[in-house]
């Protein structure tokens, strides 16, 4: 299956970058490379206008290598030395806008008596921010038309993205014919029972964030070989849940402390699912179906019965 990661006015800079030709060739890397590459790699893919202010003994320790092994890297990508694969990475990001990357700058040479809490919730901000310039409207409504014809909805993710699957899960029920959250209150036995008869009809969900776990990563290989399309919701290009996709929703997770920031990652679904809501008249007559049936159970129920939104068929028209 070829993924469908095409590039648009629309799109994030780190997509662009990793469509250009370095980035592609970079990516090759990524793939292939020896463990010492895909960690340069990496690093590249992921942060390339820090890089462009990075000496080759700086990128050596951001990478866990050596100033031998970075020249080697170079020459091997067709430059004479480090300093000709910076400034190729230079001319690449020149044209290429990054609000996120202004905004993480900011942050971290703000004032020291900046709060902690107020740090994180920057993080937050600029990377919904990011998300919001890597929305493809045309892109989007593909992977709607994918869900809702699918068969069945699979939706995957392990550690600190099981509770982002399970809200998508839960969003996704009354608009889709059959939704497994294939983790749930499981592991990967229970995960990969689910994933055991899945087909080319099904639709696989993979939400994966650093750090990466490797069930995931292998079960997802699975789907692929029985032909499901996959969606993947992750923070970058270089992650390695990215490269298995047919369909690639980034959502930027950096932040200065935890691991990753879900931020981003939670907006990018409320948009998914509000554009599957309002995909079609059966959609929006299902919500508002929904919001009938809960009203007795919910507070100021009369409010509560109010459903503003329209069918988005007759919206465009």
């Amino acid at each position: 299956m070829k993924k469908n990661i095409s590039a648009s006015s629309s799109i994030s800079p780190e997509m662009v970058f990793a469509q250009s030709t370095l980035g592609t060739s970079l990516m090759t890397v990524l793939q292939d490379g020896t463990s010492s590459y895909k960690r340069i790699a990496d690093y590249l893919l992921r942060n390339q206008v820090k890089v462009t202010a990075l000496g080759i003994e700086d990128l050596a320790e951001q990478c866990q290598s050596s100033t031998a092994t970075v020249s080697r890297f170079a020459r091997d990508m067709g430059f004479s030395n480090y300093a000709g694969l910076r400034n190729q990475i230079a001319e690449t990001v020149q044209a290429v806008f990054q609000p996120v990357e202004k905004l993480r700058n900011t942050i971290e040479n703000r004032n020291t008596s900046a709060s902690t809490a107020s740090a994180s919730l920057q993080y937050a901000s600029a990377n919904i921010d990011a998300a919001s310039h890597s929305i493809n409207e045309q892109l989007m409504s593909q992977i709607v038309g994918r869900l809702t014809k699918a068969s069945t909805v699979y939706i995957m993710g392990f550690g600190l993205s099981s509770h982002l699957a399970g809200m998508l899960a839960l969003h996704l029920q009354p608009f889709c014919s059959h939704v497994v959250e294939v983790v749930a209150y499981g592991g990967t036995e229970v995960a990969a029972g689910h994933l055991a008869n899945i087909t080319e009809k099904d639709v696989l969900v993979v939400i994966s964030f650093p750090r990466y776990a490797l069930d995931v990563i292998r079960l997802t290989q699975f789907a692929r070989m029985h032909s499901t399309c996959i969606v993947a919701i992750t923070d970058s290009p270089a992650s390695p849940i990215a490269q298995l996709g047919d369909y690639l929703l980034l959502a930027p997770s950096s932040h200065s402390i935890l691991p990753s920031s879900a931020s981003a990652a939670v907006a990018v679904i409320e948009a998914l699912v509000s554009s599957i809501m309002v995909s079609n008249k059966k959609n929006v007559e299902k919500a508002m179906r929904l919001t009938e049936a809960l009203a007795a159970y919910l507070h100021n129920a009369d409010s509560n019965l109010k459903f503003p939104i329209t069918d988005s068929s007759k919206t465009k028209k």
